[in-house]
């Protein structure tokens, strides 16, 4: 199979055939390539699905495995990849040559940047500036600056490089060359090849351990997966699974493996301290890829060839869930999830006696102060005077009916605080202890602490000339 005719806009369902038939060589019913489907995006993470006949993304709700969106894109969408603060998912279109670029936001392509022949697998920089993609029909690299979307270097590898992964530090590509049986080693800083790493046959989809210390290739036709330390760039050990690993995802701790046996439909989970197989999952006919939930608890597999995807508790090994995703879900990546908006709102009351006047009194101050992370749009905070006083002086946005003094607070920045004043004349006071609570009864966003929520200031009234506050 040549390079030249990898998945190419009217040749990509050969291709793929050719690519898993090749990898299967004994298994049957490998036919041609099927289309999309879709779902959406709340609490939980969204998974983008690459749907490679439909020429769509479906934006999916993980909390309730349903569609909120779906997405044209370019021709044979075949890889995705989210940028590290989750408001761009980055499109390969194989049969197109392009990169669409989506808002997570609104869901929407807001550009597409032209890269180079048959684009199947991408990466983004940890810092979100640089995007990489394999170009299976020119054996290059593209590098395109984020900012700008634009290409701004080419580099050029192995035979038809398919899979792209990133160190932790950005500092290295590595690039699985699926007609060449090789690895490039990228040095991101000069953009050149700085070493060449043999695997098995057909390398498909790569990835670096979080520690950066490893990376894991599945060998379509060899049925392993290799893996290869990067401190020397040399393999370390070859792991058998299943029939035409095609995919490959890692555990956010690392400690897992998951192989995508295409033809033998179903998961290897590989324990990456000894590299060895400790479960086998089946899942639905033709699992080209998989990624792992950012908390780790699920793997999500989309079977290109039933139109479903597949959803593997990872403490049990087991398929949780199996629904119908569109004709030929193939590549999935997550965002993270939406975190709501929290303001937390630090309350302070404090106490000043005004004596040697005509009316003695005590002055208070309820102060409202915004420890973040996000601005406050409103506030409310009470304060409980001792029974039979009463408020006066009160600033502005404060009401005293009875004992409770209500102060209303506008909006306040991340780390502003806001002053509201009022007055407590003597003559309505006993001696002894004086005391007066300050609370946060409402306030958005939402508040996280409710431990600051309250203050108390307490004075002690020996005669009405005579007060002392701490």
């Amino acid at each position: 199979m040549s390079s030249r005719s990898a998945l190419r806009p009217s040749r990509l369902r050969r291709r793929l055939s050719a690519l898993v038939a090749a990898g299967a060589l004994a298994v049957a019913g490998l036919v041609a390539l099927p289309a999309p489907a879709a779902q959406a995006l709340p609490p939980a993470p969204v998974a983008y699905v690459a749907d490679l006949s439909g020429n769509t993304v479906t934006a999916l709700d993980t909390a309730t495995n349903t569609a909120v969106a779906t997405i044209a894109v370019g021709s044979s969408p075949i890889g995705v990849a989210v940028s590290p603060d989750g408001t761009r998912a980055y499109v390969a279109n194989n049969g197109s040559s392009s990169v669409s670029v989506i808002d997570t936001t609104s869901n929407t392509v807001t550009t597409t940047i032209a890269v180079g022949a048959g684009p199947i697998k991408l990466a983004v920089s940890p810092d979100g500036g640089t995007l990489y993609t394999a170009d299976s029909g020119a054996n290059t690299v593209s590098v395109v600056d984020t900012a700008t979307n634009t290409v701004t270097g080419t580099v050029a590898v192995g035979a038809l490089p398919f899979g792209i992964a990133l160190s932790p530090d950005g500092t290295r590509a590595y690039v699985s060359n699926n007609n060449g049986n090789t690895v490039s080693v990228i040095d991101t800083a000069t953009d050149t090849v700085v070493a060449t790493v043999g695997t098995g046959l057909k390398p498909n989809v790569i990835k670096v351990t979080p520690d950066g210390t490893r990376a894991y290739v599945g060998n379509q036709n060899s049925h392993t997966v290799t893996v290869i330390d990067t401190a020397t760039n040399t393999v370390t050990a070859t792991v058998p699974v299943g029939i035409g690993p095609f995919g490959l995802s890692l555990s956010p701790d690392g400690t897992r493996a998951y192989a995508s046996n295409n033809s033998a439909s179903s998961v290897s989970v590989i324990d990456t301290t000894s590299n060895t197989v400790v479960a086998t999952v089946g899942v639905g006919n033709g699992p080209f890829e998989s990624a792992v939930t950012p908390d780790g608890a699920s793997v999500y597999v989309p079977n290109g060839y039933n139109g479903t995807m597949s959803v593997i508790d990872t403490a049990t090994n087991t398929v949780t869930a199996t629904f119908s995703l569109g004709p030929f879900p193939y590549a999935v990546a997550f965002a993270p999830a939406a975190v709501p908006p929290a303001a937390d709102i630090d309350v302070n009351l404090t106490a000043q006696p005004r004596l040697g006047i005509l009316a003695p009194y005590l002055n208070y101050t309820l102060t409202a102060h915004n420890t973040g992370p996000d601005a406050v749009t409103s506030a409310t905070l009470t304060a409980t005077l001792p029974p039979g006083s009463s408020a006066t002086s009160l600033s502005a946005g404060c009401t005293a009916a009875g004992t409770t003094v209500t102060c209303s607070y506008g909006p306040l920045a991340d780390g502003a605080a806001v002053n509201k004043t009022f007055r407590v004349p003597l003559s309505l006071l006993a001696l002894g202890p004086v005391t007066v609570t300050g609370l946060r009864t409402a306030s958005a966003p939402a508040d996280p602490n409710p431990a600051n929520d309250t203050a108390s200031a307490t004075c002690t009234a020996l005669s009405i000339v005579l007060v002392s506050c701490p």
